[in-house]
């Protein structure tokens, strides 16, 4: 089974079905806690300390983490065997369509900007929460407790040029997963003729929903900083 998941290129795109199939998940309880910082700061304070440094929090933590390297590798491994096999034809999918030829063949470098501004959104908000509270500490280096996470969110999103970022990395991340989320079905042959316009369908609505929600919590931060006491 390990070399079939390894060595096969159907088995190394089982496993980046799995994988980004769990990344999605998480992905959209992470918008639905973010956007509890809208309806309500407090109830998102509460949610952030009563998972802060648990251990339940740094099991998913680390299992999150895992996920995400082990996608980001088997990404990696299959573009260079397209590349190797077919030349500039990258990214193959059973159907073609102006609509996804784009996201289809760029999706590596959707997913290396993705991954830059995971990596930016984990000094902006994990070190300083999470993190601190691993490290023993009380208050993160802008002097919020590492609870705090509205205000946080208020601090980070009152500067523009973190708003320009974190909408381009949804937007990246929005073209990744309008053909991710369906070429995981597609992997396990669901993709025909039938069920292509329907998953689709379902790949435009999911990430449009992961898009706005997340957006709507940085714009919404970034005109009225009210929300959280930041004004």
């Amino acid at each position: 089974m390990s070399c079939f998941l390894s060595n096969s290129s159907l088995g190394k795109k089982l496993v980046m079905s799995v994988t980004g199939a769990f990344l999605v998940l998480f992905i959209l309880f992470h918008m639905s806690m973010n956007i509890t910082a809208i309806i309500s700061p407090e109830a998102y304070n509460m949610i952030c300390e009563f998972l802060g440094a648990n251990w339940y929090a740094l099991a998913g933590t680390a299992v999150l983490a895992l996920g995400v390297l082990v996608h980001f590798i088997y990404a990696v491994i299959l573009t260079l065997n397209n590349y190797k096999a077919r030349g500039s034809q990258r990214y193959a999918v059973t159907v073609q369509e102006p609509g996804v030829a784009w996201a289809s063949k760029n999706m590596l470098v959707l997913g290396f900007i993705i991954l830059g501004g995971l990596l930016i959104h984990l000094f902006n908000f994990w070190s300083k929460m999470q993190l601190v509270e691993i490290m023993g500490g009380h208050v993160n280096s802008l002097g919020f407790s590492p609870a705090d996470g509205a205000a946080l969110i208020a601090y980070t999103f009152s500067q523009w040029y973190y708003v320009v970022i974190y909408l381009v990395w949804f937007f990246a991340l929005w073209f990744h997963l309008t053909h991710g989320v369906w070429s995981m079905f597609q992997t396990v042959g669901w993709a025909n003729d039938t069920w292509y316009p329907r998953l689709k369908c379902i790949a435009n609505i999911v990430a449009t929903i992961v898009f706005l929600g997340f957006a709507a919590v940085v714009l919404v931060y970034f005109f009225c900083p009210c929300i959280a006491g930041a004004c």
